[in-house]
């Protein structure tokens, strides 16, 4: 069975051949007058494909994350750069993305579920992957008492299975103003709390994608969840939920 003959039989929402070719073509030709010349084949074959597999991903969430739902015009990630600080000007990202923070903290850094989707490969990732300081120092706070959970989190099989291990861009000594000997010593030092999953760029071709994206998500939301717990306590959120206005 020839390329074309496998990909007639996937019913599933997945990405093209033409997608990918784009995607490579971008690489070498990544500027405004191609994209706008070639805008119609992103349209049908990136973005409206991209769509597709968000809210197929969103069915899932529903039952095991629903607090992280997100309607996909918003979960998609702009394919447009951001070159303002950057020193490579070039106008255009090179692979598609979408993120499903959790409601409520969606620009206060709560934890929540990433998806990245290029040739060179499919990422998936879930947690806080750079908190800003209020959000680290309370995840260190609540670390002093349930690192315990964190580290049975941590080695849970399905989350070993499925994903690297925690790299976590750790300080070479402890926090300042958190105890040196304590049992969660290395763990407060800590300063990414994201966890990652790297599969083939030909994943995004079949119609096992979604599958593979939300066994990984489901396998990190007990990750994303506890992390959340203490996020909640530097923004809104909790203060809303205790004034009756947002279920925790």
């Amino acid at each position: 069975m020839d390329g074309r003959d496998r990909r007639s039989v996937q019913v599933g929402p997945h990405f093209s051949e033409q997608a990918f070719d784009f995607l490579e073509e971008l690489e070498h030709r990544n500027n405004r007058e191609w994209f706008e010349e070639h805008k119609s084949v992103y349209e049908t074959e990136l973005k409206a494909r991209m769509l597709e597999v968000i809210d197929a991903i969103n069915l899932q969430l529903a039952g095991f994350a629903p607090e992280h739902l997100r309607p996909a015009p918003k979960a998609m990630l702009r394919i447009y750069r951001d070159v303002r600080f950057s020193n490579d000007k070039t106008p255009y990202k090179t692979h598609l993305a979408a993120n499903w923070p959790r409601q409520g903290l969606e620009k206060a850094g709560g934890a929540g579920f990433f998806l990245q989707v290029g040739v060179h490969g499919v990422m998936v990732a879930a947690g806080a992957f750079s908190p800003g300081s209020p959000q680290l120092h309370a995840i260190r706070e609540y670390l002093l008492d349930h690192h315990d959970e964190m580290r049975t989190l941590l080695a849970h099989e399905s989350l070993v299975r499925l994903a690297e291990p925690l790299a976590g861009r750790p300080l070479i000594r402890g926090p300042k103003g958190f105890p040196a000997e304590h049992p969660a010593a290395d763990l407060l030092r800590v300063r990414s709390w994201a966890l990652f999953a790297q599969l083939p760029g030909d994943t995004a071709l079949t119609d096992g994608l979604v599958e593979a994206v939300v066994e990984r998500f489901r396998a990190l939301a007990p990750l994303v969840n506890f992390l959340n717990i203490p996020l909640a306590t530097v923004t809104p959120l909790e203060r809303e939920a205790a004034a009756g206005r947002r279920r925790a």
